[in-house]
């Protein structure tokens, strides 16, 4: 096996998933380990730290598991390296190319809609602000008042 093997706990940590959902990505397949220690510790090479990476990113889009999945076995189909997609067989190049493009769409799309969410939460936020500043303006109009009257 090439590369440094990780147990669970580095790549918790370098991916920012807890233990229990590594081993709940590991029970619906999104990600199999490839080996286990004589302990039985699950042990990850980089490339699975990279599908986390990938899962962890598509999870505030709100992607479903079917299609993390479709998505991981997708980008499995790409060459290393960033090079580009083979041609050899046009009408795979072609599926592949409209695959990949449904999902840039959809995230697309997606990241708009979370960038309209963020823009209402902050106006919400906003109008807390200036709600405590007026109380807290108020309250200290109230007390400069009460000392004037002593």
């Amino acid at each position: 096996m090439a590369g440094r093997l990780m147990q669970i706990g580095e790549v918790s940590e370098r991916t920012g998933l807890s233990l229990r959902t590594i081993r709940h990505y590991e029970n619906v397949g999104v990600v199999t380990p490839s080996e286990r220690s004589m302990g039985g510790f699950r042990l990850y090479t980089e490339a699975e730290v990279r599908r986390l990476a990938l899962v962890r990113r598509m999870r505030p889009l709100g992607f479903c598991l079917e299609d993390v999945r479709a998505l991981l076995e997708l980008l499995e189909k790409l060459p290393d390296g960033g090079g580009p997609l083979p041609e050899n067989d046009g009408q795979a190049h072609e599926k592949l190319v409209a695959q990949l493009r449904k999902y840039w769409v959809e995230a697309d799309a997606r990241c708009e809609e979370l960038r309209r969410q963020l823009g209402q939460a902050e106006e919400f936020a906003h109008s807390l602000h200036g709600h405590l500043a007026r109380v807290v303006d108020a309250a200290t109009a109230a007390d400069a008042g009460t000392e004037v009257v002593r």
